[in-house]
């Protein structure tokens, strides 16, 4: 995908900065620089005149343009333009100016002087963002497209742990699976860059993994089929680095330009991200068009999730709102249910819950054949489901218990609570909505 950029930039000297390294970005290409609000707005009225996709996917604020104050011009493009990803650079690049331009509209603030990796992130950040505003528009009000052919970029999504052994790698395995079912075309990558398990779970031995890629300035589709093991399932495969120590080539920008360019070659995109957050996986939750973040039913856990959630927004990475989590193991019987981890974390819950059945996974797991997972199996008929909930694939077949009644039911304000001594749960230094410590040590 090649993005185009209208630089808005009054002062000369911040042109020429800009510039310079606007031409220095791979797959970047910038339009005519204006010099001030009015002609920034005239000339995004003829680009867009014929239809979006004329629009550039990022345009650059300078702080100074003018005659407009720079706030009022990114509200303006936000408004009028809202699938164009608005950075504005500004000298004093601090939180309360940030929080300022965020209200605004905009996708990201860069200092000024500009640097290199910085304005990389932000413009591939604003990009990515624009792009999936653009599918959905293109896909009318029944939802995205959903990655099929003629669509501008694939669909990524995050797979994230709020703690260690709470199933993360199972759930991104078979998210994965359902949609290959289905007949997507389907790259798994494993973001846990030193200590990612896809391979174990899929029963791969491969040399390549995505630490081949960083450090690559132009993937191309050779380089890239190159790096990505072809599964038997039909999974396309780009693994974490057998030595964990080379997960420290992959930062922010390697991230980006990678999970980039396996979008414009697949569908959907199954990233699992783990359960620590390096910058590497942080630009995927960032960049995601669905992040699911993956906790149990029980206190330590959902109190995991919900420090993952507030570490997401410091960091701004990810807003609570825009943030999907899923309850693995859960019990009817369990205190913590799925409408008060709602609550606690502030994220939308899935409506499809995953029954804590481990028997049922034992053998798939001991054998590293994931894939071999019964298909009568209470685990993958939930995950299946989960996997149609989320647009990734249809509904998985056989989802009914011999009585008739749903397995799986959709959780809401008015799904099903805890015990009666839910009210302990909230309360007190050991209640899931508390701010205590991390509770005990964290299964691996």
């Amino acid at each position: 995908m090649t993005i185009r950029i209208l630089p808005a930039l009054a002062d000369p000297e911040t042109a020429r900065a800009v510039g310079g390294l606007l031409a220095q970005l791979p797959g970047v290409e910038p339009l005519r620089t204006v010099g001030d609000s009015t002609a920034l707005l005239d000339a995004l009225s003829v680009l867009g005149a014929t239809s979006v996709s004329g629009l550039p996917e990022v345009v650059l604020v300078h702080e100074g343009l003018g005659p407009a104050p720079a706030l009022e011009v990114v509200r303006e493009v936000a408004l009028r333009f809202p699938a164009t990803g608005v950075v504005l650079l500004s000298a004093e690049a601090g939180p309360a100016l940030y929080a300022a331009a965020m209200d605004c509209g905009a996708r990201g603030l860069a200092a000024l002087p500009p640097s290199y990796d910085e304005l990389g992130a932000r413009v591939q950040a604003a990009a990515h963002w624009a792009t999936g505003v653009r599918r959905h528009l293109d896909a009318g009000p029944g939802g995205a497209k959903g990655g099929g052919p003629g669509a501008a970029d694939g669909r990524l999504v995050a797979v994230v742990g709020a703690k260690g052994g709470v199933g993360t790698t199972v759930v991104a395995v078979q998210l994965a699976l359902a949609a290959r079912s289905a007949g997507h075309e389907v790259v798994l990558v494993d973001m846990d860059l030193q200590s990612g398990d896809v391979a174990s779970y899929l029963d791969v031995r491969f040399r390549r993994s995505v630490a081949d890629l960083a450090g690559i300035s132009d993937i191309s589709p050779r380089v890239l089929q190159d790096a990505v093991f072809p599964h038997p399932t039909g999974l396309g495969l780009l693994l974490a680095p057998a030595e964990g120590e080379r997960g420290e080539e992959i930062g922010d920008p390697a991230s980006r330009q990678i999970t980039a360019a396996l979008r414009r070659r697949y569908p959907l995109v199954v990233a699992d991200c783990g359960t620590q957050i390096t910058a590497a996986g942080a630009a995927v939750i960032e960049t995601a068009d669905l992040a699911l973040l993956v906790t149990t039913p029980d206190v330590v856990s959902v109190r995991a999730a919900k420090r993952m959630v507030r570490l997401w927004d410091r960091l701004q990475i990810r807003k609570a709102e825009d943030t999907m989590t899923v309850v693995n193991r859960h019990t009817r019987s369990a205190e913590v249910q799925p409408a008060l981890i709602a609550r606690t974390t502030g994220t939308r819950v899935a409506g499809t819950v995953v029954p804590a059945a481990y028997k049922e996974l034992r053998a798939a797991v001991d054998s590293g054949r994931m894939q071999d997972l019964d298909a009568r199996s209470s685990v993958r008929q939930a995950l299946w489901t989960l996997a149609g909930e989320l647009g990734l694939a249809g509904p998985a077949q056989g989802a009914r218990p011999a009585d008739g009644r749903r397995r799986h039911r959709a959780i809401g304000p008015g799904g099903p609570g805890g015990s009666g001594r839910t009210g302990a749960v909230t309360g007190g230094s050991g209640a899931v909505g508390g701010d205590g410590g991390t509770g005990g040590a964290e299964a691996t």
